[in-house]
């Protein structure tokens, strides 16, 4: 089945990166606190389970980024720079 879908599958995980990608700077850049960005944060309340641990989104973003929270968080508010992080992202 991956092989049937060839380059249209590299075309859609790049769409969905940077979909990603950009999602996470809009959430970001909100100014009051709210759920989604606390969410996204990992700041909600309450005990991880054990075992393994879970991927999160933070985590999935800076993997794909290479930038650290602070760098991320610098990012969010510069509209060129941001840019240029997702293209760099999704285009290695």
């Amino acid at each position: 089945m991956l092989q049937s879908a060839g380059t249209e599958r590299r075309h859609l995980l790049k769409s969905v990166k940077s979909r990603k990608l950009r999602f996470f700077g809009h959430i970001m850049k909100k100014k009051e606190e709210c759920l989604e960005k606390e969410i996204i944060q990992g700041t909600t309340p309450g005990v991880r389970s054990r075992g393994r641990p879970k991927e999160n989104w933070l985590g999935n973003i800076r993997l794909s980024t290479g930038l650290t929270m602070e760098e991320l968080l610098r990012t969010v508010e510069d509209r060129q720079r941001r840019k240029i992080v997702v293209h760099d992202a999704v285009n290695p």
